[in-house]
């Protein structure tokens, strides 16, 4: 059944929520001392805009209360304390707050977590698995939690009590909470399951966990662990040391967690109290596109709730947002992803080599990034198969936008690596086409540019065809994704080894390469790479005869586009909340004024683009985003781009752009 409670109607935008996992320092057996412990902590939140509060198992009373437990006095204590601290709620409006307390019913005692909202106790769940080992006697005093729901009365309300409740937001679908408590969690079949598959996408744990060597990072990735796999944000509050008493001591520790990625975590007795803004869209999303999260088709027997919750508008949003997603922070981090990616390429060329029996490739080398990335991997691949590297062709083809920096650097690298270089140059080819076409040469259009790329690609495969080899593609993800490459020029190969690693990556990939090599000079050739513009170089250079032609300078910055990416790829976000995050992302790196232009031009261009990535040669790969027309990104090349526009239009007049 549904609550027939509804809220302002109010909307938290974007889908992102502030939670906050809160432990305050008790006394044990002491009600009213705790009480005002709670109170304090649940004022702060208020102040803070926090929309749920998870407070520890049992932190009215205290968790290592034993046999007092069964004291009347203590009880009827712990029941006056729910009620005080519900009625405090309404001062401290908007948040949902749960609270461990023992509870009585048909007398038997149940540890439950009570949820309070707006001066109501919407539900109490009581806890499932109860321990009776090593230090923990839970069965001596209480009674296991049952899955059917019934409905109690305390100080004139009737509330529901039992493990199946969900706690929905009024005015906000998505936000759906579930509660276990302390040991379910860390049982074979957790409750959080059953309450994920059957629609909550945040789950609260009151826990008393006690502190032995080595269990804070078991309790870690137990956290971590269970919201990857149930795709929810994991909200979990434990015991202080204020519960600290004989043979056990209680750290505090606290987490929040979202889809496996830890958004805050306390440090043992600390007193730290945590907050994280989750972002529930993003939850969303995620389920929406895994097959196997399969919700449970059976509500029958369970029970919704509605509650009221901060909107979002009242906060300033208050989350880190990487600016290169694709690229780890951490340099140890970042060097196993880079070999890792690294071997993907190599042993996806390696396979396709043998399958073939090919024993030759084919490179355009032109002393750019990508191009450099395809040799490294070309190269790899040829080692592990055993093949003389100088079966590998590289093909340099200057024409009219060659500098000699590119060039000398193209000629350098092929030569270090021990492979074959043929220098063709193209410019009496492509004036004969132009010629041919009536093109005149003055005109620097696209008939310019991509009538070089196109007779670029034409040589390489040809020259395969005299080597018995293939022509390994260079482009890489994020010229894909932008529609930054020549239609059947660059944007055709037999293998496309950089397919599916972005801009920002092929960067990193080629710094590690040139970490990890041996030699001295080669490594400098590489460094020269890695310094030089990203650019076609398909217009005539400057008169100083540096590249004119410099791709950010036409698309825009590739660490925006990698962003906007990962980000509409990955989880679907729309324009609004994707400027929104850009903003925090980059401030102070780029006006908003220009994150916005290329927004625009990242939305608009990706739609007109698809029809380059329809017909994709294959390639490996290397992470969760990716534009395989083969199972990665099945959109159809005619898409109207209007929706995605006009809220792109709604942010330029909101924001006077």
């Amino acid at each position: 059944m549904r609550d027939k409670l509804r809220g302002n109607g109010e909307k938290l935008k974007d889908g992102f929520v502030r939670v906050a996992a809160l432990t305050p320092k008790i006394k044990v057996a002491d009600c009213d001392y705790n009480t005002e412990r709670i109170i304090e902590l649940i004022k702060e939140a208020s102040q803070k805009k926090a929309s749920l509060v998870v407070l520890p198992e049992m932190c009215i009373t205290g968790y290592t209360c034993g046999d007092l437990f069964l004291q009347e006095t203590l009880l009827e204590s712990a029941k006056r304390s729910l009620i005080k601290i519900c009625n405090e709620s309404l001062k401290y409006k908007n948040m949902l707050i749960f609270a461990g307390l023992p509870f009585e019913y048909n007398s038997k005692l149940y540890n439950v977590a009570a949820a309070i909202n707006n001066g109501r106790i919407l539900g109490l769940v009581p806890k499932k698995y109860l321990p009776n080992y090593g230090e923990f006697y839970e069965r001596r005093q209480f009674t296991p939690g049952f899955d059917k729901c019934v409905n109690v009365e305390i100080n004139g309300m009737y509330t529901l009590f039992g493990t199946n409740i969900l706690f929905r937001c009024a005015g906000m679908d998505e936000f759906v909470v579930g509660a276990e408590i302390c040991e379910d969690l860390w049982t074979p079949d957790p409750p959080s399951t059953k309450l994920a598959l059957h629609g909550a996408t945040v789950l609260v744990n009151c826990s008393a966990s006690n502190e032995t060597i080595g269990k804070r990072q078991y309790r870690t990735e137990l956290v971590k662990n269970q919201s990857a796999r149930l795709v929810s944000c994991y909200v979990y509050s434990s015991a202080g040391d204020g519960e600290s008493t004989q043979d056990i001591v209680f750290g505090g520790h606290d987490i929040i967690c979202e889809n496996g990625t830890i958004l805050g975590m306390s440090e043992l007795f600390s007193g730290q109290q945590i907050y994280a803004d989750i972002d529930l869209k993003k939850i969303k999303a995620e389920r929406r596109r895994m097959t196997t999260f399969v919700p449970a088709d059976d509500m029958s027997e369970w029970n919704e709730v509605v509650f009221e919750a901060y909107t979002d508008s009242q906060i300033k949003l208050e989350r880190h947002f990487d600016k290169t997603p694709f690229v780890p922070k951490n340099k140890k981090e970042r060097n196993e992803r880079c070999e890792e990616i690294l071997n993907i390429q190599t042993f996806g060329l390696k396979k396709r080599l043998e399958h073939t029996k090919c024993k030759s490739a084919v490179v355009g080398i032109s002393g750019g990034l990508d191009s450099t990335l395809a040799l490294i991997v070309t190269v790899r691949a040829f080692d592990a198969c055993g093949i003389d590297r100088s079966n590998i062709t590289c093909v340099t083809m200057p024409c009219f936008g060659t500098t000699d920096r590119t060039y000398n650097n193209a000629v350098s690298l092929t030569k270090k690596l021990g492979a074959t270089l043929r220098e063709i140059s193209i410019e009496k080819a492509v004036r004969q086409h132009f010629a041919d076409i009536g093109h005149d040469e003055s005109v620097h259009d696209v008939t310019y540019e991509n009538g070089q790329a196109r007779e670029r690609t034409q040589i390489l495969m040809d020259i395969a065809n005299q080597t018995n080899g293939m022509v390994i593609g260079t482009g890489d993800m994020s010229e894909l994704a932008l529609g930054w490459a020549t239609y059947n020029g660059d944007h055709m190969s037999m293998y496309g080894v950089n397919a599916s690693v972005p801009k920002t990556l092929v960067r990193h990939l080629v710094r590690y390469y040139a970490d990890i090599c041996d030699d001295s000079e080669l490594k400098g050739i590489f460094l020269d790479v890695l310094d030089t513009p990203v650019s076609p170089e398909l217009l005539p250079p400057q008169e100083d005869g540096t590249i004119a032609q410099k791709t950010e300078d036409l698309v825009g910055p590739y660490e925006l586009h990698d962003f906007f990416m990962y980000h509409i790829l990955r989880f679907g976000v729309n324009p609004k909340k994707l400027f929104r995050i850009a903003r925090c992302a980059f401030k102070g790196e780029f006006e908003d004024k220009e994150i916005y232009k290329w927004l625009r031009t990242f939305v608009w261009r990706f739609f007109a683009q698809q029809f380059k990535r329809s017909c994709l040669p294959d390639g490996p790969k290397v992470g969760s985003v990716a534009v395989s027309p083969r199972g990665d990104l099945r959109m159809p090349s005619d898409a109207s781009s209007a929706v995605w526009m006009k809220e792109l239009d709604e942010i330029k007049e909101e924001n006077g752009f």
